[in-house]
């Protein structure tokens, strides 16, 4: 204790300018939150022959990271600016140089749709050590040193002369950087934009405020936009419809058994004769905050814009506006955004779901469902949004009945278990959501023939299981791995169902998106409607019409 106390006196004796601390800071981040960003530059332009270069970037990350402090300082004391820089970076370094994570707008948004629950599998003692190590013990460091005040009198004007002068150096020194090197800074930044990315915490706070700006002029605008003027079904169509969508989570193509994957992962939804796995489908995103809302938009992947789509009508408005029963039930964090004007249950606790045990399990969304279904006199559309096979916690996503490949990894500390250990956790996932399907389709035989009966299943991304040092989801999709964009899409049709299941299965291999949703669940359900969806190839045909 008395060598702590001297320490801290020592630390309060030492006077620093603010410049300085800024610039110590920018360095201190720059130097231990970028070893991932200098690990891929590395590999772009090996040291030994582009050492030069690679410390010229260093330079203007640096740069970069001054300018940054000294924005923050204009809106806020020198050392909560310092505190908050330190913070991001340690935090963000963390999880990019642990998971391969990039921090760019679509996994901010991630982030803030985040509940408590899947925040909470993200912390462990790794974390914990690797932000005291870069961000606390800097920032107790700091609030020990006295920052010279400059006078009140002349504050603003100094600190506006200040900031001036100090971003016209960081300029200056980008700049001449960019001229001694102008060569291998235009090959950097056309052939090697992914690598950018990497950057702390220059990306994730350059993502926050430009996401923040994005959001401010979407709630600026309260419009809501119709998609159709028209939705209703044909009085021809005397039959009604029962239709069960499951929105699973983080589940890929290539680890589901019906698509050829080595391990028996689907031993139930195997046995059932009136079912079609379709192997070709991409994503809408890399993350459930893009890709569910998405998914169920009438613009596709293309014309889709994330900040419009909660004032937008999207596919369950218009069959609601049919009349056609619509429930959304959620074992997930929500419906980002989609289910806003529909009924809504989640079942992320025990006094809605009765199957919790570490956590509330997606059956218990079929709990009183057909007590549901029996109270409805039109059609019916359900949407079962999973908790699937969310990580980095795999092993919490299943009871422990369905631990069939072991061992399997039981931390969120993806680093202490081998690469076989993750494999077999997240394999016990994708196992009980074959289990959930095969229940859901027992629900459907049961209401068969009352209702024309069918399933779509399908996921809203994939998930990065360490090939390449890539774990979990969220890259951008640009260089996103085919794991994070290629997921599984499943359709089951009842006996009674219009669905031609063997003629649907010619179609299962050809390549297809999370745009072809909006057409097939107008199309299941019979809707008519001027809608203008966006062109995608059929995924269903029908037994007397193709769709």
């Amino acid at each position: 204790m008395h060598i702590i106390q001297q320490f801290k006196h020592q630390l309060q004796c030492c006077k620093i300018k603010p410049q300085m601390a800024m610039v110590l800071t920018a360095l201190f981040v720059t130097l231990t939150g970028n070893f991932t960003f200098f690990g891929h530059l590395n590999t772009a332009y090996p040291w030994a022959q582009n050492s030069l270069f690679i410390i010229s970037v260093g330079i203007m990350l640096w740069a970069l990271s001054c300018i940054l402090c000294i924005l923050l300082n204009w809106f806020m004391p020198v050392k909560l600016a310092i505190f908050i820089i330190l913070l991001t970076a340690a935090l963000c370094s963390y999880f990019t140089d642990g998971f391969g994570i990039i921090f760019d707008q679509e996994m901010i948004r991630n982030l803030f749709a985040t509940d408590t629950a899947e925040a909470t599998d993200l912390f462990n003692l790794g974390m914990l050590g690797h932000v005291v190590l870069f961000g606390i013990l800097p920032i107790m460091v700091i609030s020990q040193l006295t920052i010279v005040k400059q006078p009140k009198l002349a504050d603003i004007k100094r600190r506006a002369i200040f900031t001036s002068l100090t971003l016209f150096a960081s300029v200056v020194i980008i700049g001449a950087n960019l001229f001694t090197f102008s060569g291998q800074y235009a090959s950097f930044f056309r052939e090697h934009k992914a690598v950018r990315f990497y950057t702390n915490p220059v990306e994730p706070m350059y993502s926050f405020v430009t996401l923040g700006l994005q959001n401010l002029r979407s709630a600026s605008s309260d419009q809501y936009v119709f998609k159709t003027t028209r939705a209703a079904i044909p009085d021809t169509d005397i039959a009604s419809e029962l239709v069960i969508v499951v929105v699973g989570e983080t589940a890929r193509a290539d680890h589901f058994s019906l698509n050829g994957y080595t391990r028996e992962t689907n031993p139930l939804l195997s046995n059932e004769k009136d079912l079609v796995s379709f192997s070709q489908i991409s994503s809408c995103g890399t993350s459930t905050a893009i890709s569910v809302p998405c998914m169920f938009s009438t613009d596709g992947k293309d014309d889709f814009d994330v900040n419009s789509s909660k004032n937008t009508e999207n596919i369950l408005d218009i069959v609601a506006k049919a009349d056609i029963s619509v429930l959304w039930r959620d074992n997930n964090s929500d419906s980002k955004g989609v289910a806003e004007r529909v009924p809504y249950v989640s079942y992320k606790n025990p006094d809605t779901n009765p199957i919790c045990d570490e956590e509330c399990r997606d059956e218990g969304m079929l709990d009183g469902l057909q007590e549901y279904i029996d109270g409805q006199k039109q059609d019916v559309l359900i949407v079962l949004h999973q908790m699937g096979s969310h990580g980095p916690a795999y092993s919490k996503r299943y009871p422990v009945e369905f631990e069939k490949f072991t061992p399997a990894c039981q931390t969120s500390e993806l680093s202490m278990c081998t690469s076989e250990e993750i494999v077999n956790a997240y394999d016990n996932t994708i196992l009980y959501t074959d289990y959930f399907l095969s229940k859901v389709i027992s629900l459907l035989k049961h209401n068969t023939p009352k209702y024309e009966t069918s399933m779509i299943y399908v996921s809203d991304h994939g998930e990065s299981l360490g090939e390449n040092n890539v774990y979990l989801h969220g890259m951008p999709y640009m260089f996103a791995p085919e794991a994070q964009i290629h997921v599984p899409l499943i359709v089951w049709a009842g006996a009674s169902s219009d669905v031609d299941i063997p003629k649907t299965r010619t179609l299962k291999d050809i390549p297809n998106s999370h745009d072809a949703l909006a057409q097939t669940i107008l199309s299941i359900l019979e809707v008519e409607s001027d809608v203008a969806l966006s062109p995608t190839p059929a995924l269903l045909k029908r037994k007397s019409v193709i769709w």
